[in-house]
């Protein structure tokens, strides 16, 4: 399994917004969505604040490959069910990373509808 470069967890962990698009069952890449991205450790995480419903969501459960681009970064990923031992510190970098934003945005994503939608971005060893 492929990891993160320091360059990458600094760029990707430090950019405000993700965008993530799925992999269809052909092969084919989904429209992208716009979301929030955190650093936790040398592991870069995402979650819906949607819960379960959000399209992204489903669409990344479906198929578990994509890619993503933030910070001037583009790879090809894994999408991985994160570990829920890890939530208080996913739910920390959140609240670190997002504070300056309103509770109406921030609170949705460290209730426990978000924390069932952690989802752990595993990278390909190749990217873009």
């Amino acid at each position: 399994m492929a990891t993160w470069t320091s360059d990458e967890l600094d760029k990707i962990g430090g950019a405000e917004e993700l965008q993530i698009t799925a992999l269809r069952r052909d092969g084919t890449l989904r429209k992208p969505a716009t979301i929030w991205v955190v650093r936790h450790g040398d592991d870069l995480y995402v979650r819906s604040g949607y819960g379960r419903s959000a399209a992204w969501y489903r669409a990344v459960e479906a198929r578990h490959e994509g890619r993503i681009k933030a910070g001037g970064i583009e790879k090809d990923v894994t999408f991985m069910e994160a570990d829920p031992a890890l939530n208080g510190g996913i739910d920390a970098a959140y609240r670190t990373k997002y504070r300056r934003h309103d509770a109406q945005y921030l609170d949705p994503m460290v209730d426990a509808q978000a924390r069932a939608t952690t989802i752990k971005l595993v990278s390909h060893s190749t990217g873009r």
